[in-house]
């Protein structure tokens, strides 16, 4: 296993184009959590997405980052970040770090975020990019997510950025009593977003929160490579 540390303030530029994405694209659509909001603004897509591709970063669109993995569209990131009702104090778990995008934004809400990617080349990006950038409270790892972050569970709350044939165990295990798992299950096309908390005494509620698409979950609990 691979580790990388990383979080903070984050550099000036394109505030506009942000203002608009959270205006137009977000807070239009019913994501309210002013915490989540905040980290939308403040959080700069364009330096989270590779050179070609930065002109369209406000776009409300997933985007290409290599090795057949895409950055979230903006909306997405903060309906999911909205879904765990994150806390100041709250340790998140992220399965899917991708571009390393959503993994800031949850930075910016919450006291230590872990995030983990199969793919290493993508993780050592991600890693670099959020360290560059100043987000000291978010540690990447490179490992089978489906398997979550054990030596560092529980979790107030985990997010899941790929969508799964089923919901891991792992993960259920790994989530603290009153707090939230996100995450798409469905099948490689499309997905059904879905919400589960785990009660006091150890139940899981589960609703869904929309029909989503994402690329597939891979691992031991997730899609067979």
């Amino acid at each position: 296993m691979n580790f990388t540390d990383t979080g903070a303030p984050p550099p000036a530029g394109r505030g506009q184009e942000r203002r608009i994405m959270v205006e137009e694209q977000i807070a239009a659509r019913g994501v309210n959590n002013t915490a989540v909001l905040d980290s939308m603004l403040a959080v700069p897509r364009h330096l989270f997405v590779p050179p070609d591709v930065q002109d369209r970063a406000y776009e409300d669109k997933p985007l290409p980052i290599g090795q057949g993995q895409t950055i979230s569209q903006p909306f997405m990131v903060a309906l999911m970040a909205e879904a765990l009702e994150p806390k100041s104090t709250d340790r998140i778990l992220e399965i899917g770090t991708g571009s390393g995008y959503a993994a800031a934004v949850l930075s910016g809400i919450v006291s230590r975020v872990f995030t983990v990617e199969r793919h290493e080349t993508i993780a050592r990006q991600a890693g670099s990019c959020l360290k560059e950038l100043g987000y000291n409270n978010v540690r990447v790892k490179v490992g089978d997510g489906t398997k979550g972050w054990p030596e560092e569970a529980p979790f107030d709350g985990i997010q899941v950025t790929a969508g799964a044939p089923g919901i891991p165990q792992s993960l259920c295990e790994q989530l603290k009593p009153g707090g939230y798992l996100v995450i798409p299950v469905g099948d490689s096309f499309f997905q059904e977003l879905v919400r589960i908390k785990r009660t006091a005494d150890g139940f899981f509620i589960q609703e869904s929160l929309g029909t989503v698409r994402f690329v597939p979950l891979i691992g031991e609990e997730g899609w067979v490579p």
